[in-house]
Order: structure tokens, then sequence, then C-alpha cells
């Protein structure tokens, strides 16, 4: 049934060095997540409660943050070639942890690609009218679906044509705004809200893409090379946090509010709709994407078969797109946004234990060499259960300093700690063979270089 339906895009295998692609071409995929829409509010936020240079500050604190956990898990995601919630199994989690991880991030990103499918939803309605908002949720959330499931290869051509007219249609419009009003006096102004603290508004700029900076490997196993993981990860935040936000921090201080897309789309019509949806349509592949792969390693590992990754996110992408149409998800954003406590020890837990405990990074070295993955994992790591728990809990209530960052350094340093008094230890022995899936492979990647 699942034969002909999109690729399968090496889901539970590693990506061959032939199918990787050049850095630029996943850069622009990053920054095509890192300039999204909600990249444009977060500025607007900054700027209706800080003045520009602390705002400055807050996005270079939050993006260096981002740029060091995208960078340590997307390295490793790299060097082995295999998705998120798959390397969860050697990096600390072990087969049963993996399975967690991989359904964690399946609910928690196909819930945020619904909702932002009804964003998109409302603008194309106010755009377009004719149809009904619900019925623009469904074609909206189904366009979506189609572009994933021909899995990296397509979506990088959605991100050639979508971040570029993204970047113009926000200057076109921000310039819109702000002639007539003296820059250099919009810098030096008083915000016009209720103040936000630099520790708030940090915390504002990492913890609002963490949960994108741990899925990173997603991405970067169709990177070459480390370099080439860094290279785009310090082009891609740094543009998309400066260019992006820090206009929506001027926007701000000009129209004296932080209801940015009410006056964009009121002051340049179409335009400003039209940011609105391609700002949406560029991260929403990728929650669509990164959903439809940890669903695939946990149906793997759970019930021992490979179902296709096309397959899997055509379901997701029906089912997100009716939730989305039937305004369901608006309900359960407080649910999305507290599962997004446990993302950030999961990064804490991988960097750990694969560039400084090693319980298995052997296994992975060894298994790399002959491009295939190792013969078994462990099936549970208690000790790493433990940690998650605590380090979410203290990511929650702890209220000194940044939560995501609190709850990512305390997995690492208990890891670490429990690693060095030999607690990291597996139970049980998990064979990785998996039952192959029907349907064809991902095509292979481009030859060019940069």
């Amino acid at each position: 049934m699942s034969a002909g339906v999109g690729v399968d895009d090496y889901a539970l295998i590693r990506v061959p060095r032939e199918a990787r692609y050049s850095w630029w071409t996943v850069a622009v995929q990053r920054f095509g997540q890192v300039s999204a829409l909600s990249q444009f509010l977060l500025g607007s936020t900054l700027g209706f409660g800080m003045g520009f240079w602390d705002a400055f500050l807050a996005f270079t604190l939050g993006a260096v943050i981002l740029e060091v956990v995208s960078i340590g898990v997307g390295i490793i995601g790299s060097r082995e070639g295999l998705q998120t919630s798959m390397l969860a199994r050697w990096t600390g989690f072990g087969q049963g942890g993996s399975a967690v991880v991989g359904v964690a991030i399946g609910i928690s990103l196909i819930g945020w690609f619904g909702i932002q499918s009804g964003v998109s939803a409302e603008g194309l309605s106010s755009l377009v009218g004719v149809l009904p908002v619900w019925v623009w949720s469904l074609l909206f959330g189904l366009a979506v679906t189609f572009i994933v499931l021909w899995g990296f290869a397509s979506m990088k051509w959605v991100a050639y044509l979508t971040v570029p007219a993204f970047v113009l249609l926000v200057a076109w419009s921000i310039g819109s705004e702000l002639i007539g009003h003296d820059v250099g006096a919009l810098v030096a102004s008083e915000p016009a809200g209720p103040a936000i603290s630099l520790l708030q508004g940090t915390t504002l700029v990492a913890g609002g893409f963490i949960v994108g900076a741990v899925i990173t490997p997603d991405m970067t196993r169709f990177n070459r090379s480390s370099a080439d993981v860094v290279k785009q990860t310090v082009v891609g935040f740094t543009i998309g946090e400066y260019l992006i936000g820090m206009s929506g921090v001027l926007l701000a201080h000009a129209i004296r509010s932080d209801d940015i897309i009410t006056i964009v789309t009121s002051s340049v019509g179409w335009v400003g709709t039209l940011v609105i949806i391609l700002g949406t349509l560029k991260i929403n592949d990728w929650n669509l994407y990164s959903s439809g792969l940890g669903v695939v390693n946990f149906v793997g590992t759970v019930f021992g078969r490979r179902v296709n990754r096309g397959l899997v996110t055509l379901v997701l992408g029906v089912v997100g797109s009716l939730l989305a149409a039937g305004g369901i998800l608006d309900s359960f954003i407080g649910f999305l946004t507290l599962l997004g406590v446990a993302f950030p020890p999961i990064a804490g837990i991988m960097v750990a234990e694969y560039f400084v405990v090693k319980t298995w990074r052997g296994d992975l070295e060894r298994s790399r060499a002959a491009g295939t993955l190792p013969e078994t994992a462990p099936t549970w790591v208690p000790a790493t259960l433990v940690i998650w728990v605590a380090a979410a809990l203290i990511g929650q209530f702890v209220t000194w300093g940044l939560p995501s960052i609190n709850s990512l350094v305390a997995a690492f340093v208990l890891y670490v700690v429990a690693g060095k008094l030999g607690l990291v230890r597996g139970v049980g022995v998990s064979r990785t063979e998996i039952a192959p899936a029907t349907g064809p492979a991902a095509p292979a990647g481009e030859k060019e270089t940069v």
C-alpha cells in the first residue's frame, strides 16, 4: 500500500555520502526555519518591551545558546548520518528511550504543524476569501504534506523559492511602515509596553527555537562535514535572528505596538498576508518532516516494523490538517509548550554521551566505517530516564536563569557525573534489524560543492 507514497529519505538508516548536499543547500533550509514568521513576532514582542540595543543583546545571547546546542547535536548527526530519535539509541537513551524521544517529537511537532496551518489559513482567507478558514486549513496543510512526501530533495526547492521571497516581502512591508520615521530616533526610543528584562528577553529567544535546535540532526545528517554544520548554523542563525528579529524590534518601536500582524496586513495588504503565509510554510514543512521521522522510529522500535516515511507523513499531514480545520489544536498550546520542557535535556544527554562519556561511541564508529548500524543497542538506560526527568523538572521549576538552558546544562552535568560513577549502563540488549519498508528510497543528493 505504501509502495508509491513519497520517499523514505533514509528514515532509519545512515544517509550515504553520495546522497549529501553542499552546506549552502542545507543552510538555506536552516535560515528558512530561523527566519520564520514566529521570529518576526518575537522581534515585535521584544521591541514592545525593550530598547533597541537591549533587544539586540537578547537576540545575541539567545542566538549563541541556540548555536551551541545546534552545533553540538548537529555534528553528531553529520558524522553518523542519522536522524535525531534514531541516533538517540546509541547516545544515551537506548532502544526504548529512543522510542519515547520519537513519539515526543512526533506529538509535539504535528501539533505545531496543525496550529501554524491554521495561522496561514486565516491569512489565506483574508487574502483570497471565497472559502472558509477551515477549508483553507485543510488545503494549506495538505499542500505542505505533499511537499514533505518527497523529503529533503523537494523541501530544498521550496526553500530556494520561499526564503528569498519571504525576506523581500518583509523588507517591503517594513520599509513601507518605516517611511517617514527617523531610524536613529527609533533606535534611541524607549519601548512602548511593559518592560522586559534582558534575562526574560534571552529566555524568549532561546526558548522559542530550542525544539528546532534539539532536532538539528534531522537536517545535518545531509551535511558532508562538521565544518559545514558550523558554517550553516552560524550563517542561518545570525542572519535569521538579526535580519528578521531586529526588523520586528524596529517596527514595534515605530508603531508603538506589538500587534505586528494586524499593522502589516492593514498597511501593505496582500503583501503582508503573503509574508504570513511564506513565513509559516518554510518552518511548517520541517515540523511535519521531523514529526514523521520520530513516528517512524517509534513504530520500528515498538513494533519491529519499518514503515515507509512517506506513508507516515501522509497520515500525519492529513490528521494535522483535519485538527487544524476543526480548531481543536488551539486548546493544546499549553500542553505543547509544557512538552517543550522535555526537549533541552535530550540535547544535553546526547552531547554528554557522544563527546564525554562515550559508552556506545565505539559501536557507532565501527559500524560507520562499514556504512551500517550497530548490530545491537541497549534496550533501556535507567540512569538516562532519571536524569531526563530530573533535568526537565529543573527547567520547569527553577526560577533563576534560563529554563531551557538550566535543564540542558543539568542534563549534561548529571549524565557526565553518572558516567564517571559507572551508573550509565544498559539494561537488556535489542537487535537493530527492522523489517524493511516497501516504497522507493530517497533520491541521491547533489554533487555540487560550495
